[in-house]
């Protein structure tokens, strides 16, 4: 019977693995731009009227994958009232994720990242650009494009450090005597972004 159990775990665990196994989302070509099962079934029910959009047709077709790796890579850096930088090429971008610091060089695995408060480093020959973000999100493409969304951010030596280490204490004393969670809340998120800034500056 032990026998009879170990060949029949033996044959559904191959088989569990021959079903699960498939490509990578890279090597599979983009979805067509319309969904011609559903067109095809809307034209049988009614065949007078054009197909409505599906949200597939609004979709731009998947970036080809280079066969070689780029030089640079191209980063699109937005805030939701700005553009920092578009189709900017850069030789690598270190940005603040929640698990470190992610360095992101041209072929970098596709990604996608939330970002803590912390630098964004945007490095071009010997040139290096920091900014400080709040919050937000990058999203590493296979085609060595990283798509970078802040919720703000700021150039780091426009930051005063004088204003950030007064807010700092007076959010620590906010945090100390709230009596509420909303206030604990609203002070730890200060407490939080004033002390990223505070580390961001000196170091």
């Amino acid at each position: 019977m032990l026998r009879q159990a170990s060949r029949l775990l033996a044959r559904t665990t191959t088989a569990t693995i021959s079903r699960v196994s498939r490509a990578f989302s890279t090597d599979v070509p983009a979805p067509p731009a319309q969904d011609s099962n559903f067109i095809e079934s809307w034209k049988k029910v009614i065949p007078n009227l054009d197909p409505p959009k599906t949200p597939s047709s609004f979709m731009a077709p998947r970036p080809a994958t280079p066969s070689s790796i780029p030089s640079k890579i191209t980063v699109n850096f937005v805030l939701p009232y700005a553009s920092e930088l578009s189709a900017k090429e850069v030789d690598m971008v270190i940005v603040p994720a929640t698990t470190g610091q992610m360095g992101v060089l041209p072929g970098h695995v596709p990604t996608i990242a939330e970002l803590k408060p912390g630098i964004l480093s945007v490095h071009e020959g010997n040139d290096v650009t920091k900014y400080f973000l709040s919050s937000g999100f990058a999203l590493i493409h296979a085609n060595s494009v990283a798509d970078i969304i802040a919720v703000e951010a700021v150039p780091l030596d426009h930051i005063d450090l004088a204003l950030v280490q007064k807010g700092l204490a007076e959010f620590t004393q906010k945090l100390s005597s709230a009596t509420t969670d909303l206030e604990k809340a609203e002070a730890q998120i200060g407490v939080d972004v004033h002390s990223a800034m505070n580390s961001a500056i000196t170091g």
